[in-house]
C-alpha cells in the first residue's frame, strides 16, 4: 500500500464533493417569499434561521420578518433554539408563522440519541450526561473522542471508565461495541453517558459498567453545508529517560561490585580515557535519547471535510479526512515515516414511502505506521553507554597507512559516511544498525462498517405505533509488510584516533527484494436489533411510552473457534404525568452461553423515579429556581462481561505424567483433574441505586448531583479455599466475590453574557469510594485480609529506611551479621544501605507475612475543570483534569535497578556511607538483590495531580467579511496540548520507559465553512 497514492485519492475525493456540493442550481425567476415569524403571544421573534432549498438562507430582523426566494412549490426550515421547529411549504407560507415555545430542556437540541432509543434531558430520569459537539469544536478543536470525554463528561474516569465500575461499553451509531478510536471528532455529533443501572438496562450483559454512546453527524433538511478543517503543528517530548554516561556507569558498576566483596570489573586504564573529553567513537558515550538518534520535535497534520444537505425526502452526510504524524525518530527517515490514517465516512437518509424511512452508512478507514525493524526507544533501556559504537566514521579509517582497509571500505555499505558499528560480544545486539540496515515494517489496518436501519410509520394500525430494524456489519483487518535485509557490522580496532582495522560480524550486505506480508488479525462481526414502540396519551394529562426490543451481536476472530454471542429482550415502560411526574419501568431479559444449560437466562430488572418540583405552584415563579427535578433509580443488571471464558462450569483435566503397569513392561498417561465442576454458575450482579437531582438557578447556573451505591456481586472466583488443600483439584469456579461502590457526583456549569463579553465555566467532580465485601480467602493474619479494604489496595512491606553499618556485627570472616534483636530479612543476606523493613507480625522475620496495605492505584477523587471566555471575536478556552488519593509503584528497570541492569539518573543518590543521612535509594549490587526490590511503601509514589490538558485561542472572522468572499464562517486558533502539571511526582508521571514519550504540542488551525 503507498500512502502517497491514499492521500492524493483522498484529496480527490474531496475536490469532487466540494465541487459537487457547490453547484448552483440555474437561476430562473423564483418566487419571492416574505413572512413575518411571531410567538404564541404574537410578538415577533428576531434571530429566526429560515433555510430554504440549495443552501439558500434568511434570518429575521428585529420585527420578525423574513424575505426569501423559491423556487417552485419548495419548503422552508424555520429554526431557533428554544422553539418548535417547522417544515413549511410555500403554498402554506402565509404573512405570519407562528413558533411555539419549547418547554425547558424540551427542544431539539435537547434531544438525547441514546442508542436504541432517545429522549429529551427534560424526560431524563437516569443518571445521564450528553455534549453536542455542534459549537465546541470552534473553540475546542481536539480531534480525538477519548480526549473530548476525559474531563468533560461527569461520572467519567479518564475516558472509558464509569464511576470506577471498570470500562464502559461504547456504542456508536446505535452498534454497540465499536472502537470509538477510529472516529474523528469532526464526525460526531452528540456524546452521552449513561451511568446508572436504569439508564443501561436495555443494553443488557454489556451495560454492566456503563454505557457511552456516540453519534456521528446526519444531514438535516434545507441546511447545505460544506466544512474544512486544517490543523499542522508540532509535538515535543515533555520528559525522556536519562541514563547516567560511560564514565559513571563504569565507576559506579565498580563500586557495585565492590559492596558485594568482588573485584572491580572497569580498571583506571579503561576509566581515564573517559575523563578528558574523549574521541566519543573510540569511547563509546551512547544515548538513544539524545538528538543523535531521536528529533527534538516531530510534524503532526490533520485535514478533515465535511460535506452535508439534503431535502425532506433525503439527506446526506459525508466526511472525510487525513491524519499525520512523523515519526521521533531520526535514523533512516525512509523507513521510520511515521503514521498516516485516512477516513471516509458516508451517512444517508431517504424517505421510502409514507410510512417507510430508511438510512444507509458506510465507513472506510486504513490506517498505516511504518517503522524500521529496530525499537530504539525500547533498546535505549538496556543498550549500555560504553557497549560500542553504533556508527563509525569511515573519514576515520587510516587507508593510508593500512592500504588494505581501501578495499574493504569500498566494499561495504555507507550510510551518511558512516560505517555499521558492532562488536563481537554485541552481535545479537545491534538496535542501530538494524534500524539503518535492517529494512522496515508498515502495520497496516482497516476498518470498514456498514449500517441500515428501516423505520416503519404504523399509525394506520393504530396511533402511537412505531417500529424498526437495525442490521450493522462490521470487518477489522491488520497485517504487518516487512523487508528483512541482511548486513554487516564492524568492530574497529584505534590507534592514535584513527582506525588501523575492521573486523566485519553479521551477514553479507543482502537487501530483500521480496514484501513480506503477515496477516495480525481479522474480526468480522454481525449485529441485529429489532424495536416496536408505542406511544399513547390518555386524557391529556397522562403518557404511556413502551418500547420493546430484541438484540443480537455476534463477533468472529480469526484462529478463535467460539465465536463472542451477546443476545438478549428487553423492554421499557415510560409514564408520565403532566410532563413532571415520570415513572420507567425497564429491563432485559439476558442469554449467556458461558453458563451452564439451565442457568444460561437472567432477568435484570430495574425502576427509575422523576419528579420536576418546579412545575409545582410554590416553585413556579420563584426568582432563583427555574428548574428542578428530583431523580432516583434502582436495579439489577445481570452480565456475563466478567466471564472471560468458556466452559469455566465444566471439570477440566489435563495430561499428566506416567505411570507404569504390567511389571514396568507398559505405561500410559496419566490425566490429572484441574478444575471441579460447578453446573450451579450463574450470572454476575449488578445491583445500584441511584438518587440525584438537576437544578437551574438565575438562568445561569447548572447543578447536577447523584450519590450511587453499587455492588458488583457473584463475580466468579477460583475458590482456593472451599476444600482442604489436599483436594485442591476439585476447586470450582463460583459466583463469590462481591465489591462495593459509593460516592457521589457534582456537575455544574455557569453561563452569564456582558455585552461583547461572555464566560462559561464548567466543573465536574467524582468521588468513589470502593471496599471489598466477600472474598475466598484464608490469611493468617487479619491485617492481610482483602475484605472492608479498597479493591484496588496494594499491599506490600513498609519501609524503615536504610540499614545503617551499627545494625551490623562483622564477623571473623568479615561478614556483615544482624545484631540481636533485629528482624531478619528472608529474602537473602542484608548488609548496610539495604532496605529495612516493619516487622507486622513480630516474630523476627521479615517475609511475606509481613505485606500490609500501603496504598490504592484508583484514585477516589476525580475532577475536571474548563473555562471558555469570549469577547467579541475572540475565544479562550482552557480544560483542566486531575485526581487525588491513588498510589503506585515504580517497578520498572529504571527504578529498580537491579544487578547488571542498565543505570538510570536514580542510581546517583544510592547509599554509602558518606551519604547515609540523604540516601534516596539502596546501595549498589552487580548481583540480584531481592531483599530491595519487593513492593513496598519506598518505591511507591503519590498520583495526585491537576494538569492543563489544552487551551486553544480562537479569533473567528466577522460574517460579513466572510460572506463577500463566499463563506459562511472562517476561523483561526492556535492551540497547546499537555501544557502544564502540577503534581509531587510530575517528573514520574510524565515520563515514559521504554516507548513513546508523552508530548506536547502546539498546533495552528483553520476552519473553513461554506
Amino acid at each position: 500500500m503507498k500512502i502517497n497514492k491514499l492521500y492524493r485519492l483522498f484529496t480527490l475525493v474531496c475536490f469532487a464533493l466540494f465541487c459537487f456540493c457547490n453547484q448552483t442550481i440555474a437561476q430562473t425567476k423564483g418566487t419571492e417569499v416574505n413572512a413575518t415569524v411571531i410567538d404564541e403571544q404574537g410578538n415577533p421573534i428576531m434571530g429566526v434561521n429560515v433555510f430554504g432549498p440549495n443552501g439558500v438562507q434568511a434570518i429575521t430582523n428585529v420585527n420578525g420578518q423574513f424575505q426569501i426566494t423559491l423556487l417552485g412549490d419548495e419548503s422552508v426550515v424555520i429554526q431557533k433554539r428554544g422553539y418548535e421547529s417547522e417544515l413549511i411549504s410555500i403554498s402554506d407560507l402565509l404573512d405570519n408563522v407562528t413558533l411555539e415555545k419549547s418547554p425547558f430542556l424540551a427542544t431539539e437540541d435537547d434531544q438525547i440519541e441514546m442508542g436504541l432509543v432517545s429522549k429529551n434531558r427534560r424526560e431524563n430520569i437516569g443518571a445521564i450526561s450528553s455534549i453536542n459537539t455542534k459549537d465546541r469544536l470552534k473553540y475546542d478543536n481536539t480531534q480525538w473522542v477519548r480526549d473530548y470525554i476525559n474531563g468533560l463528561m461527569l461520572g467519567v474516569k479518564g475516558s472509558s471508565n464509569v464511576r470506577g465500575l471498570g470500562n464502559a461499553i461504547f456504542v456508536i451509531d446505535g452498534v454497540i461495541g465499536r472502537d470509538p478510536n477510529v472516529l474523528n471528532m469532526e464526525e460526531v455529533d452528540q456524546i452521552t453517558v449513561l451511568r446508572d443501572a436504569n439508564s443501561v438496562a436495555l443494553y443488557g450483559s454489556q451495560g454492566k459498567n456503563g454505557v457511552i454512546i456516540i453519534n456521528t453527524k446526519r444531514g438535516k433538511t434545507n441546511r447545505k453545508e460544506m466544512n474544512f478543517n486544517v490543523r499542522s503543528g508540532l509535538r515535543t517530548p515533555i520528559a525522556l529517560p536519562n541514563y547516567v554516561g560511560s564514565l559513571d556507569y563504569m565507576e559506579l558498576f565498580n563500586e557495585a561490585r565492590l559492596n558485594d566483596g568482588q573485584d572491580i570489573t572497569f580498571l583506571p586504564s579503561d576509566i581515564d580515557p573517559y575523563k578528558n573529553n574523549p574521541n566519543k567513537y573510540q569511547y563509546p558515550d551512547v544515548d538513544f535519547y539524545s538528538n543523535e538518534y531521536v528529533k527534538p520535535f516531530v510534524n503532526s497534520t490533520s485535514v478533515t471535510a465535511e460535506f452535508s444537505g439534503g431535502s425532506d425526502k433525503s439527506k446526506y452526510y459525508v466526511n472525510a479526512g487525513w491524519n499525520h504524524n512523523e515519526s521521533w525518530v531520526s535514523i533512516n527517515p525512509d523507513a521510520n515515516a511515521g503514521s498516516n490514517r485516512i477516513n471516509v465516512r458516508g451517512n444517508i437518509d431517504f424517505v421510502v414511502n409514507d410510512w417507510i424511512t430508511s438510512s444507509l452508512d458506510g465507513i472506510a478507514i486504513i490506517g498505516s505506521n511504518k517503522s524500521s525493524l529496530s525499537n530504539l526507544l525500547s533498546a535505549g533501556t538496556t543498550f549500555k553507554p560504553n557497549s560500542y559504537v553504533p556508527l563509525l566514521p569511515v573519514n576515520m579509517v587510516d587507508t593510508i597507512g593500512n592500504p588494505a582497509l581501501a578495499g574493504q571500505v569500498k566494499a561495504a555499505r555507507i550510510y551518511d559516511g558512516m560505517l555499521l558499528g558492532g562488536a563481537q560480544q554485541f552481535q545479537d545486539n545491534t538496535p542501530v544498525a538494524n534500524a539503518i540496515a535492517g529494512g522496515y515494517q508498515n502495520d497496516v489496518t482497516r476498518t470498514t462498517q456498514f449500517n441500515n436501519s428501516i423505520n416503519f410509520d404504523l399509525d394506520k394500525i393504530t396511533e402511537g405505533l412505531s417500529a424498526k430494524t437495525y442490521l450493522s456489519f462490521d470487518f477489522y483487518d491488520s497485517y504487518k509488510l516487512s523487508v528483512e535485509n541482511k548486513y554487516s557490522v564492524y568492530q574497529a580496532t584505534w590507534e592514535d584516533d584513527k582506525i588501523t582495522a575492521l573486523e566485519a560480524f553479521g551477514d553479507v550486505d543482502l537487501k530483500d527484494l521480496t514484501e513480506n506480508v503477515r496477516t495480525n488479525g481479522f474480526v468480522s462481526r454481525i449485529g441485529f436489533y429489532a424495536l416496536v414502540n408505542y406511544e399513547k396519551t390518555i386524557a391529556e394529562n397522562h403518557s404511556l411510552n413502551a418500547t420493546f426490543l430484541g438484540y443480537y451481536n455476534s463477533t468472529n476472530s480469526n484462529n478463535v473457534l467460539q465465536k463472542d454471542i451477546d443476545s438478549h429482550l428487553g423492554f421499557q415502560l415510560v409514564y408520565d404525568y403532566k410532563k413532571k411526574v415520570f415513572v420507567d419501568f425497564s429491563g432485559t431479559y439476558t442469554s449467556s452461553i458461558k453458563l451452564p444449560e439451565g442457568n444460561r437466562g437472567g432477568f435484570s430488572p430495574t425502576l427509575g423515579l422523576g419528579y420536576i418540583l418546579s412545575e409545582e405552584s410554590f416553585l413556579k415563579n420563584s426568582n432563583v429556581i427555574d428548574y428542578l427535578k428530583l431523580k432516583a433509580s434502582g436495579g439489577i443488571i445481570k452480565s456475563d462481561q466478567g466471564i472471560d471464558e468458556y466452559y469455566l462450569y465444566s471439570e477440566t483435566y489435563s495430561n499428566g505424567g506416567t505411570f507404569n503397569w504390567a511389571d514396568g513392561q507398559s505405561s500410559n498417561r496419566r490425566q490429572s483433574l484441574d478444575q471441579g465442576e460447578n453446573l450451579n454458575m450463574g450470572f454476575e450482579e449488578r445491583i445500584d441505586l441511584n438518587i440525584g437531582f438537576e437544578s437551574y438557578l438565575m438562568s445561569s447556573l447548572w447543578v447536577e448531583f447523584n450519590y450511587f451505591r453499587t455492588e458488583l456481586d457473584k463475580q466468579l472466583a477460583f475458590l482456593s479455599n472451599k476444600y482442604p488443600s489436599y483436594y485442591n483439584t476439585f476447586r470450582p469456579y463460583d459466583n463469590f466475590n462481591n465489591n462495593k461502590y459509593t460516592g457521589f457526583e457534582i456537575g455544574l456549569n455557569y453561563n452569564k453574557t456582558i455585552n461583547d463579553f461572555s464566560v462559561s465555566f464548567g466543573a465536574n467532580i467524582l468521588y468513589s469510594e470502593t471496599e471489598v465485601i466477600k472474598r475466598s480467602e484464608s490469611y493468617e493474619f487479619d491485617y492481610q485480609n482483602r475484605v472492608g479494604k479498597e479493591t484496588s489496595t496494594i499491599f506490600g512491606l513498609v519501609d524503615q529506611g536504610f540499614y545503617s553499618e551499627t545494625d551490623f556485627d562483622i564477623d571473623t570472616d568479615g561478614n556483615y551479621m544482624l545484631k540481636d534483636g533485629l528482624a531478619v530479612p528472608n529474602f537473602g543476606a542484608v548488609q548496610p544501605g539495604d532496605i529495612k523493613y516493619l516487622d507486622q507480625n513480630g516474630d523476627n522475620v521479615i517475609d511475606n507475612d509481613d505485606n500490609v496495605a500501603i496504598g490504592q492505584s484508583s484514585s477516589p477523587w476525580t475532577y475536571g475543570v474548563n473555562l471558555n471566555l469570549k469577547y467579541k471575536s475572540f475565544n479562550l478556552f482552557i480544560l483542566g483534569t486531575g485526581q487525588f488519593g491513588a498510589d503506585a509503584i515504580t517497578s520498572n528497570s529504571y527504578y529498580q535497578v537491579n544487578g547488571n541492569d542498565k543505570y538510570s539518573e536514580v542510581v546517583l543518590g544510592r547509599w554509602t556511607p558518606e551519604t547515609e543521612s540523604t540516601a534516596t535509594f539502596p546501595r549498589l549490587s552487580s548481583g540480584e538483590n531481592a531483599n530491595n526490590f519487593k513492593t513496598s511503601t519506598f518505591w511507591m509514589y503519590d498520583t495526585s495531580f491537576f494538569k492543563i490538558n489544552r487551551a486553544q485561542l480562537t479569533y473567528e472572522f466577522d460574517k460579513d467579511v466572510c460572506r463577500s468572499v463566499g463563506m459562511k464562517e472562517f476561523s483561526m486558533n492556535i492551540s497547546g496540548t499537555n501544557l502544564f502539571e502540577i503534581a509531587k511526582n510530575r517528573d514520574i508521571r510524565q515520563l515514559t520507559i521504554g516507548g513513546t514519550p508523552q508530548f506536547r504540542a502546539f498546533m495552528l488551525g483553520l476552519r473553513m465553512s461554506f
